[in-house]
């Protein structure tokens, strides 16, 4: 399908057959009530070869104390604990992405609720290896589960390409799925340089490299369990629930100002996009200042899109209501 290729079975090494480290980026914040079973399945990964990076973020209610338990029991291991910015979610990960090993060729965001499934790491790695120098970003779907782990569905399977054009109005892949090569890294550190509020940071990973003109690999194969429980900040994007909250979202100004957010870091990661990213950000920026028809119009030629056609009817919804 498009935006994914073959991913073989076994871990990428490099030439002096060591084993890629993968610098595990963990966001924490209270997270003690299912902290013990990501670890575990962190633990259980068939790419031995990773790091933990814990930016702590939270109250004291025992998470510290896991880790560090955690560590203990892995001391050949390296894992760190910092403290967090205090100042939300994707501010949270854009901290580990600063604080992140110099050292290490990828890097993953990591949710302290999920379960990742054994072969995470090395599907991800063996889909970004083929690459090369440019920054690559492999994100996926993921098996949505209840707080008790039993699984209830996926999340939405999109058959468009991944672009920029689709990142400016659409984020099709939760951080807990992404993972990162070493360019793409680099890239996104120096996008963060400075960079006022982001709606999410995996929303804005996705703009930032599909605008450098990076490479995003979507696998259509879930390796995470997305667990969903009362305390999630974000929840899964399935379900008549979840197309509920988007209109009371869009009806409420919430996707005008996340766009406005978006704009903001995009312009602010200017010299960083491609000629052809630049006029979509300026024509998109535009588009939402005009009159409704003018904006309908303008909208229709623009080239931007969403996976599928719900997703478009609510784009166009936003813009004939003045809420893109």
């Amino acid at each position: 399908m498009p935006g994914t290729i073959a991913v073989k079975s076994y871990p990428f090494v490099y030439q002096d057959q060591r084993p890629a480290e993968v610098a595990i980026l963990l966001g924490l914040c209270n997270g003690a009530q299912y902290l013990r079973a990501q670890l575990a399945s962190l633990a259980a990964q068939s790419h031995g070869a990773w790091s933990l990076l814990v930016s702590d973020d939270g109250k004291d209610d025992g998470s510290v104390g896991i880790i560090r338990d955690f560590a203990l029991g892995h001391p050949a291991r390296s894992i760190r604990i910092v403290a967090g910015p205090q100042a939300g979610f994707s501010r949270n990960f854009l901290g580990l992405l600063e604080r992140c090993p110099d050292k290490a060729p990828f890097a993953a965001f990591c949710d302290q609720d999920d379960v990742w499934l054994p072969g995470k790491l090395t599907r991800a790695i063996a889909a970004l290896a083929p690459v090369g120098d440019a920054p690559a970003l492999y994100c996926g779907r993921t098996f949505i589960t209840d707080a008790g782990l039993r699984i209830n569905g996926l999340s939405p399977r999109f058959g468009r390409p991944p672009g920029f054009a689709n990142a400016l109005v659409q984020s099709i892949a939760g951080g807990n799925t992404m993972v990162l090569n070493r360019a793409a890294i680099v890239l996104l550190r120096r996008a963060a340089a400075g960079v006022g509020p982001v709606p999410s940071h995996d929303w804005w990973a996705y703009q930032i490299v599909t605008g450098a003109g990076g490479r995003v690999i979507y696998d259509a194969m879930p390796m995470v369990l997305y667990r969903q429980h009362a305390g999630n900040l974000v929840g899964a994007n399935t379900g008549c629930g979840a197309r509920a909250a988007r209109l009371r979202r869009l009806l409420s100004g919430d996707m005008a100002r996340w766009s406005d957010q978006n704009i903001a870091a995009l312009h602010h990661a200017w010299p960083l996009l491609t000629p052809q990213a630049q006029g979509d950000l300026a024509g998109f920026a535009q588009i939402r200042k005009r009159p409704v028809l003018t904006r309908l119009g303008r909208l229709a030629g623009s080239g931007l899109y969403r996976q599928t056609g719900a997703g478009t009817g609510a784009l166009w919804l936003a813009s004939a209501l003045g809420r893109l």
